[in-house]
């Protein structure tokens, strides 16, 4: 018979499981848009940065990698820190879309600012991912 306390466990272990799955696809789908709407996303990389198409490429093919290497458990936490890595990398640049929202007027300004601590949000699950 198990104990709560094992129950508990398995029950954080499979939630954990799931997160991984849902979070790996959703770094998979976002990195492949990067591909699909390159022209959108170029958009979005701030003037101070060069070669916009070749950052939005790049940038799509680390979300992509990363997702899935997210999907398997011996690359898991390795993708899970790659996430984190990735995430503050790309976070000047969400800062900037948001001090400059008419620069993007494509996006609600709203939606600039709710970035930030969704972003700091998927950090967090990220590190959750990453202990075993």
């Amino acid at each position: 018979m198990l104990t709560s306390l094992q129950v508990t466990h398995l029950n954080l272990h499979r939630l954990k499981i799931i997160f991984r799955i849902i979070y790996g696809v959703g770094f998979i789908a976002a990195g492949i848009s990067h591909f699909v709407i390159t022209d959108h996303y170029a958009k979005t990389v701030p003037p101070y940065l060069p070669a916009p198409e070749i950052l939005v490429y790049l940038s799509g093919a680390a979300a992509t990698v990363l997702g899935a290497l997210l999907l398997w458990p011996k690359t898991s936490r390795y993708a899970a820190w790659g996430i984190i890595a990735f995430l503050l990398a790309v976070f000047p640049s969400n800062i900037h879309m948001a001090m400059h929202p008419e620069q993007y007027p494509h996006i609600p300004e709203l939606s600039l600012w709710l970035r930030l601590p969704l972003q700091t949000l998927l950090i967090s699950l990220a590190y959750w991912l990453s202990k075993r």
